[in-house]
C-alpha cells in the first residue's frame, strides 16, 4: 500500500442486497462501469460477497459489496446468507432490491438496517422485464415499506444517475472520518513516532496504523520524526526541545513511558485507533473495568487480521501473558480473528479488540453496539495495556476524552 492509497477500511461501504436474480450483480456492474460481478440467469451465481474498490463521482472512494441472495437455500445457501448478514454489518449505505410482490424477506432486511441506523435506498431493478416498467411493483413497495423505490434498468443504465445522486444525499452524517490524532497535535508541532520493527512488521514494511498516522501528520503540517524503541533515548537527547507528542506501539509503553519528557504527551497507535475506528468513551470505561476482573473471569480477544499466528504475537501471546500476570494465571482467554466474532458474547466478562485498522468504522461500531446491548464491557489493545501497566491516566486521548 502506498501513502496515497485509500485503504478498504476507510472507504464508504455500499452493499447491494436482494433475492437471487434480483439484479444486484447487473446493478453493481452498471454503477462501476466495469464487469465486476458475474451476471447469470442461474440463481445463486454470487456466493461469497464480492468487494470492489472504486471512486464514485460526488461521493469519493467507496467499496461496493455484491452479496448472495438472501433467499438462498440448503446448507450452502445458509452459509452464503450468513456471509450476506456479515456484509450487512459493515455496510454504510444499503441498496435493497425488490423483485416481486412477496416482499416479506425484503421488509425483514429493511427493519434490520433501520435497527443498525444504516441508510437504505429502495430499488426496483430489471424494469425492462416487467410489463408496466415496474410501476405496479414500485407502488406496492411504497405502500409496504413507507417509501417509494427508485426504478432501474441496469442493462441500459436507466436510473443509474438518479441512484448516484441518491447515494450522495444518503451519506451518513457521521461518515466523515475523524482525525486519527485529533487535537493532540497541530501544524508545526514535533511528533516522535516510536515504531518497533519486529516480526509483526516484516523487513521493508510498516504496519498500516503507522502508515496512516504518518500520512496524517504530514498532511497536518507536523514535523514527524520516526525511531525504533531502542533508539528513543538517543533521539530525544539530540532534540533541542521536547516533542509535543510521542506516539508509540502499545506493547512498548513499558519502555517508552519512563523516557518521556514531563511536558510531552504520550499515546499509542492503538489508542488513537480506538477513537478513529470505534467508540473511545466506551473503550475507556471498559479499560477501567478490566482491572476489576477476577482470576476466574473469561475474556474474548478479537483481532481484525487473519494472519498466521506469529512468535510473540501481540494478540495471541503478549496480551494474554500480560493479562494473566496482572489478573491471575487461571484467566480464561478465547481469541477470534477476522470476522469470526460471536453473535452472543454474554459468556464473557470482557471483550478486548485490536485497533481494527483493517475494518471500516461502521463494522467496529456494530460490534460495540452488540457488546453494549449484551452488557459486556469492551476495550481495545492500547487502552487495556495502559490500564494493566498502571499508566492509563498518563496516556493522552484525542479530542478531549
Amino acid at each position: 500500500m502506498s501513502l496515497n492509497d485509500t485503504t478498504r477500511g476507510n472507504r464508504l461501504h455500499i452493499g447491494l442486497f436482494g433475492r437471487r436474480n434480483a439484479g444486484k450483480s447487473s446493478l453493481i456492474n452498471a454503477l462501476t462501469g466495469q464487469h465486476v460481478a458475474t451476471v447469470s440467469e442461474v440463481p445463486g451465481t454470487t456466493t461469497d460477497p464480492v468487494y470492489k474498490a472504486m471512486e464514485l463521482h460526488g461521493v469519493g472512494p467507496v467499496m461496493f459489496i455484491d452479496t448472495a441472495g438472501f433467499d438462498d437455500e440448503g446448507l450452502l445457501g445458509r452459509l452464503r446468507v450468513e456471509k450476506t448478514e456479515q456484509a450487512a454489518r459493515e455496510t454504510d449505505i444499503a441498496l435493497l432490491l425488490f423483485s416481486g410482490l412477496d416482499m416479506a424477506e425484503e421488509l425483514k432486511w429493511l427493519a434490520f438496517f433501520h435497527r443498525q441506523k444504516t441508510p437504505v435506498i429502495l430499488l426496483v431493478s430489471r424494469t425492462d422485464e416487467l410489463a408496466d416498467g415496474g410501476c405496479a411493483l414500485a407502488e406496492a413497495v411504497a405502500k409496504a415499506a413507507g417509501s417509494a423505490p427508485l426504478l432501474l434498468n441496469a442493462a441500459d443504465r436507466q436510473g443509474v444517475e438518479k441512484l448516484r445522486q441518491e447515494l450522495i444525499r444518503s451519506l451518513p452524517e457521521d461518515f466523515e472520518q475523524p482525525s486519527i490524532t485529533g487535537d493532540l497535535c497541530a501544524a508545526g508541532d514535533l511528533v516522535v513516532l516510536v515504531m518497533p520493527q519486529d516480526i509483526q512488521a516484516p523487513k521493508g514494511r510498516l504496519i498500516l496504523p503507522q502508515v496512516q498516522t504518518l500520512r496524517e501528520l504530514l498532511d497536518k503540517g507536523c514535523q514527524a520524526l520516526c525511531c525504533t524503541t531502542d533508539r528513543l533515548a538517543d533521539t530525544l537527547a539530540k532534540l533541542t526541545e521536547p516533542p509535543k507528542l510521542i506516539i508509540t506501539d502499545s506493547q512498548a509503553f513499558r519502555k517508552v513511558y519512563p523516557l518521556k519528557p514531563s511536558q510531552t504527551l504520550l499515546t499509542s497507535f492503538s489508542v488513537l485507533f480506538a477513537a478513529f475506528k470505534g467508540d473511545i468513551a466506551c473503550f475507556l470505561q471498559g479499560a477501567e473495568r478490566l482491572l476489576k476482573l477476577q482470576s476466574d473471569s473469561r475474556i474474548l480477544i478479537a483481532e481484525a487480521c487473519t494472519h498466521k499466528p506469529l512468535q510473540e504475537d501481540i494478540g495471541r501471546v503478549k496480551l494474554p501473558r500480560l493479562l494473566r500476570s496482572q489478573l491471575g494465571a487461571d484467566l480464561a482467554i478465547d481469541i477470534v480473528s477476522g470476522k469470526d466474532f460471536p453473535l452472543d458474547v454474554t459468556g464473557y466478562d470482557m471483550v478486548i479488540h485490536c485497533g481494527a485498522c483493517m475494518f471500516n468504522r461502521k463494522y467496529v461500531l456494530n460490534r460495540v453496539q452488540q457488546c453494549q446491548e449484551q452488557q459486556v464491557p469492551m476495550t481495545n489493545y492500547g487502552l487495556a495495556i495502559a490500564a494493566l501497566l498502571g499508566i492509563l491516566d498518563k496516556v493522552s486521548l484525542p479530542n478531549g476524552h
